[in-house]
């Protein structure tokens, strides 16, 4: 099924960012785990599992509406050298990622694909509800408790 150029623009676009947010999240869980942060190495390699999972739905996506998914692209990645930099740089991309996804979403409801929309506002929900959420709450138990022992906290 041949789908708008505007809705796949906008998938790919989708897609470099997921696939650089899982590029950044695995860099950050292999820190974690070198550092023995064993709590943050779990949840950071969730979270790029769930990276991949919604880069899986774009390219399918992608590719039932007879485009090709390139992989060769994506956004750049920021690696942070502690923890609650790496923390922010994390919040900063899934922050970018919601603004895109209400932005696309935008385009496949004007461009009347639902289905592509409801994919995304599946993204959108993981996104707010999980990513962004838990992050901004372990930035503010750093300020809470001090850096000492929230990483005192995750290993």
């Amino acid at each position: 099924m041949k789908g708008s150029e505007k809705v796949l623009q906008q998938l790919s676009k989708l897609l470099r960012g997921e696939l650089a947010a899982r590029d950044q999240y695995f860099t950050h869980s292999r820190i974690y785990a070198d550092w023995g942060l064993n709590k943050l190495y779990e949840r950071i390699n969730h979270e790029m599992a769930d990276e991949t999972q919604h880069s899986t739905w774009l390219i399918e996506r992608i590719l039932f509406l007879e485009g090709t998914p390139d992989l060769s692209q994506q956004d750049g990645i920021n690696i942070g050298k502690t923890v609650p930099e790496m923390l922010k740089n994390d919040l900063d991309f899934e922050y970018k990622v919601m603004d895109d996804l209400r932005e696309a979403i935008a385009v496949c409801e004007n461009e009347q694909d639902y289905q592509s929309r409801d994919i995304l506002l599946k993204i959108l929900v993981d996104t707010e509800q999980d990513h962004a959420y838990w992050l901004e709450k372990q930035l503010k138990l750093i300020a809470q408790m001090g850096l000492p022992n929230y990483l005192q906290s995750q290993a």
